[in-house]
């Protein structure tokens, strides 16, 4: 009978093993299955509970997400960059989505949030395809995802400033939509400066 509950035993662990790394997650979905877990609603106890709804704790992993591409994607520029407007832009990106990546982490310790560590699969796609590119080709590229990125990102502070449960989180959405808002119209002008 022992031997047989140890052979159950073993199974159902290789099996969850399996499940587990066959779903291959990257970090933002990872960070979601965290939060997820951490639901008030069945396990406060043994995970320590999340102090937010799940919505607001997806707002935080895609901004956490969208501001670590933002800086890896500018930190890029810099380096391979030779236009002046690129290069400043890079740098306003990499100091301002660097703040606010620090304040979202703050908030998030305090909801007991997961945060991804790292950038997700599109987003890595995205750096490994622009790193591949260098001069006009590079700048093009760099220019067209931070429109790209800041339209969505936009989208995201406005529906949560307006949308969210938690008012730490939607004091943040608020305050750096603006930001946002303010970045896209200058990369916009420096879209149109390059056609």
């Amino acid at each position: 009978m022992k031997k047989l509950i140890y052979v159950m035993a073993i199974s159902a662990s290789a099996l969850a093993f399996q499940a587990c790394s066959g779903e291959n997650k990257d970090a933002k979905e990872s960070a979601d299955s965290l939060n997820l877990a951490k639901d008030t609603t069945t396990n406060a106890t043994a995970t320590g509970g999340i102090a937010v709804d799940e919505a607001d704790a997806k707002f935080a992993t895609t901004a956490a997400v969208g501001g670590m591409a933002e800086v890896e994607l500018s930190k890029l520029a810099l380096q391979k960059s030779s236009n002046a407007q690129v290069k400043e832009f890079a740098t306003m990106m990499v100091t301002d989505h660097g703040n606010a990546n620090m304040e979202l982490m703050e908030i998030a310790k305090t909801k007991n949030i997961t945060l991804p560590t790292t950038v997700d699969a599109d987003h890595q796609k995205k750096l490994d395809d622009l790193s591949k590119k260098s001069g006009t080709e590079f700048d093009k590229a760099y220019v067209s995802d931070m429109v790209d990125g800041h339209k969505s990102t936009l989208k995201l502070m406005e529906d949560e400033s307006r949308d969210a449960k938690d008012t730490e989180l939607k004091a943040f959405a608020t305050k750096t939509a603006p930001i946002v808002q303010s970045h896209l119209v200058m990369i916009n002008k420096i879209n149109d400066a390059m056609k």
